[in-house]
């Protein structure tokens, strides 16, 4: 039965990362401390192996589909990776009951922002524009031949990389509900790549907030660890594919539902320990 509940959530958070690129990592420290029976401060850390191993398995996908701006997606993870170390730091200091409370009100906000974030960044239909890969010719920050700087744009990649950070960091979750928004405004990337171009970010600051906790004496289980990875991961290539061919909005509906449920869920085993 626990092999089974892995299997089934780690499908659900590799469809929306791959499909949407974010907002399935959401689930999964739910998953492994209501449905999988881990502590708080495990299910943050083994959330963090889901993650970056998922969106791995979905950025090389969308890389392949054409839907990855690779250096930008790199230059703005290295921009987070100081948020993540703090982030996995602070951690360790806080009380699980703090935690999961932290993490239901994580999830309320994810669910009112994922139905925003779908209207905004709707594709344009190919019939009226057609998709082109954008430049990469309009740097932020340029040193040669004289140095120059968009310093408004370079504020919001600093602001919003250090909050995906910190949460990434802090929680176990990719943040990818706020990467994609910040790529889409700060990067000026187009929504086709926005969506993959965040894995990237994903990958890189979980990973750093993963090696950050090394050596905490946090531990998950390691067995349901990999049984949701191994599904997530092979969901998040079908989510890449459904990406570049599919409208996602009810995908987007449908998932907003479920992590709603799931926050308030959360809310009422969280908030007794609180009080």
């Amino acid at each position: 039965m626990t092999l089974a509940v892995a299997v089934v959530a780690g499908a659900l958070i590799g469809l929306s990362l791959g499909a949407l690129g974010g907002g399935g990592s959401i689930l999964a420290v739910p998953v492994l401390v209501y449905a999988l029976g881990q502590g708080p401060a495990q299910a943050t850390t083994g959330s963090l192996v889901v993650v970056a191993v998922t969106s791995l398995v979905g950025a090389v996908a969308a890389h392949r589909a054409g839907n990855v701006l690779l250096a930008r997606g790199a230059a703005f993870g290295l921009v987070a990776i100081g948020g993540a170390i703090a982030g996995a730091r602070a951690s360790a200091a806080v009380a699980e009951p703090v935690l999961l409370g932290a993490f239901a009100a994580l999830m309320l906000v994810v669910g009112t922002l994922l139905p925003v974030r779908q209207w905004r960044g709707r594709r344009t239909d190919p019939a009226d524009r057609p998709v082109r890969r954008p430049g990469l010719d309009d740097p932020i920050i340029t040193f040669s031949p004289t140095f120059a700087c968009q310093c408004p744009r370079a504020l919001k990649v600093l602001v919003t990389a250090t909050a995906v950070g910190l949460l990434t960091g802090f929680l176990g979750v990719g943040g990818g509900f706020l990467v994609v928004p910040a790529l889409l405004v700060a990067l000026s990337l187009p929504m086709e790549y926005a969506a993959g171009t965040s894995l990237v970010v994903i990958t890189i600051t979980s990973t750093v907030a993963l090696l950050a906790r090394a050596g905490s004496g946090v531990a998950p289980d390691w067995g349901s660890v990999v049984a949701l990875t191994v599904a997530a991961a092979l969901a998040a290539v079908v989510g890449a594919r459904i990406a570049d061919r599919a409208d996602t909005r009810r995908l987007t509906a449908a998932f907003t539902g479920l992590v709603l449920a799931v926050a308030a869920y959360t809310a009422v085993q969280a908030l007794p320990a609180l009080v």
